[in-house]
């Protein structure tokens, strides 16, 4: 991202913000509810509009829903099975649906690499079992590998380790550390490092609208903080100021 300014309709949220990630960086990207950072990450999704500067994966620009299509998306969600039983390879495999041919059936490569996504994240046992019975640990997971599925060029999650247990959050930061050594670029928006310091490399911090801090945590000046609460599913809207994120858990779960 280069000086975008990113809002909805001709409302600006989010103005002036530069931002790159290489090849297995892990970027946090904290802010308060309502901060901003919610809508930065829309406007590399397309959910948002972008009203001036650039947006750009691998030296290409993203103009078109195919181009957009590079950029995996892992939603904030507890549950991932619906009024029709699902399996997890039958969810992971939803993933591949923008690769597939023109009569729309899964080859062997697909097959394949929707195997690969599910051993990625560690579910290979659970392939064949409906995700209704797995935790919510499990479920979110099997959104990461359905996002992987994909074979997208950079990764972006939202609150991953929202509502689920210490032991889930673990595993999740072990999928995204193996996932940065295969040098998949990451953008992780969460409201806390906690779970996560870990495994990221830097964090940019948003506050009304703005990016206001980008470097490494430790390194990152004090004074700055979110709130603990979750943002919802709405636009986020400038205004709020960010407090103390520092004083925030940031050890491994």
């Amino acid at each position: 991202m280069r000086d975008v300014t990113i809002g909805y309709g001709d409302e600006p949220v989010v103005r002036h913000a530069d931002l790159t990630v290489t090849d297995g960086e892990v970027v946090a990207v904290l802010g308060a509810n309502g901060s901003g950072k919610t809508t930065l990450v829309r406007g590399m999704l397309g959910l948002a509009d972008v009203l001036s500067g650039d947006v750009e994966l691998c030296g290409r620009r993203l103009r078109s829903r195919r181009d957009r299509a590079r950029v995996g998306y892992v939603p904030q969600r507890h549950t991932v099975g619906g009024a029709v039983p699902s399996t997890v390879r039958e969810v992971v495999s939803s993933g591949r649906l923008a690769r597939l041919g023109p009569l729309g059936r899964l080859r062997a490569a697909d097959r394949a690499c929707v195997q690969t996504a599910i051993d990625t994240v560690q579910l290979g046992p659970f392939a064949d079992v409906d995700v209704a019975q797995l935790s919510g640990g499990q479920q979110r997971r099997v959104l990461i590998a359905r996002a992987l599925a994909a074979e997208p060029e950079v990764l972006v999650m939202d609150e991953p380790t929202a509502g689920v247990d210490r032991a889930s959050q673990q595993a999740l930061a072990d999928t995204i550390r193996r996932l940065a050594e295969r040098g998949v670029p990451m953008i992780v928006v969460t409201h806390e490092a906690g779970p996560l310091a870990d495994v990221f490399t830097r964090a940019v911090v948003v506050a009304d609208g703005r990016i206001v801090a980008d470097g490494p945590i430790a390194g990152l000046p004090a004074g700055l903080d979110v709130d603990g609460h979750h943002h919802d599913d709405e636009p986020d809207e400038p205004g709020r100021a960010v407090t103390s994120w520092l004083e925030q858990p940031m050890g491994g779960a």
